[in-house]
């Protein structure tokens, strides 16, 4: 099964998720589960001129309201998120889609990890796990996600970049399809990539090493160049010259990302044991419940798990 979850009900997560279902094939719907409130997914059709027809489980969230966010709807949101988790742990769910959460009034709920990455990473008891995100013209994976600008270059290492990179090669490979090889562009942190140390030592001490060290565990199956320019080498990515790319920190990958794919990009987690994917916006409160919100990321979300699902279960029984 797909679970889908309705993420903060006071947002435009009921909206997205009634569009994308309703235009998902009919074999699709009957592939999911819902986990949320069935009475605020009926809303979010409503306000979407959409009629649904899915499964759906949950915690009720009667006094919530769409664009007002509240405790009842952090309390929603974080019992909808856990609803699905277990049923991944209980292997009723291969694939997961997400509606978008708030982070501060899940946390006001007693939610205790920075975002669903964490969450699904200790539930799921996952190793190693990365932020990537897949678009039309982007595909990339972030060595380090929500940590303040100043601490970025104390948080990375060679073993970090080069786990981040095994991640995003086997995605492309296994999920996304590139073919062989698969081109993967390691970039740099600093101005020039350093200018060879005259405006940052991170790329000789840790980037270099670690994208050695990357094309070593990979082999010929992987292309691996950097450190990678970082004025250029989106630039590079969007015109193909490399599938997908390890940027070092969060803005240098999602300004790139939401400028070429806002409509499109989908968060996907790397390294779960299920595939799990999320549209690459937040909450939009002030959107909620007008009908006016962008679908098409959810939409995106919900097609790449189908698709991505489908590959896993063809490689795991040979096909």
């Amino acid at each position: 099964m797909i679970g889908v979850t309705l993420g903060d009900p006071a947002g435009i997560g009921p909206e997205v998720t009634a569009w994308a279902l309703a235009r998902a094939a009919a074999e699709v719907r009957r592939e999911v589960v819902v986990f949320g409130d069935p009475a605020v997914l009926a809303r979010g059709a409503a306000a979407m001129g959409v009629a649904l027809d899915v499964a759906c489980e949950g915690v009720a969230a009667p006094a919530v309201r769409a664009g007002e966010p509240s405790a009842a709807a952090g309390a929603a949101q974080v019992a909808w998120l856990e609803a699905a988790v277990a049923a991944a742990r209980a292997g009723r769910v291969d694939a997961l889609v997400t509606a978008p959460i708030s982070k501060s009034w899940a946390r006001r709920a007693g939610f205790a990890f920075p975002g669903h990455t964490e969450l699904l990473a200790a539930r799921l008891e996952a190793r190693d796990v990365a932020m990537a995100f897949v678009g039309p013209r982007l595909v990339v994976a972030l060595a380090t996600v929500h940590v303040p600008l100043v601490e970025v270059a104390a948080a990375l290492s060679v073993a970090r970049i080069v786990a981040v990179g095994e991640l995003l090669a086997a995605c492309l490979d296994r999920d996304l399809g590139r073919s062989r090889p698969v081109r993967l562009g390691v970039v740099g942190l600093n101005p020039h990539a350093g200018e060879g140390g005259l405006l940052g030592g991170e790329e000789q001490a840790i980037i270099a090493p670690a994208v050695a060290a990357l094309a070593a565990a990979l082999g010929a199956a992987v292309e691996v160049s950097g450190p990678l320019v970082p004025d250029a080498a989106f630039r590079i990515a969007a015109d193909g010259g490399v599938d997908g790319l390890v940027a070092m920190y969060h803005d240098q990958a999602l300004i790139p990302v939401k400028l070429l794919d806002f409509e499109e990009a989908v968060n996907v987690t790397l390294g779960l044991p299920i595939v799990r994917t999320s549209p690459d916006h937040g909450t939009a409160y002030d959107l909620a419940g007008r009908g006016s919100a962008r679908p098409t990321s959810m939409a995106a979300a919900l097609a790449l798990a189908v698709r991505m699902r489908a590959r896993r279960r063809a490689a795991a029984s040979g096909r």
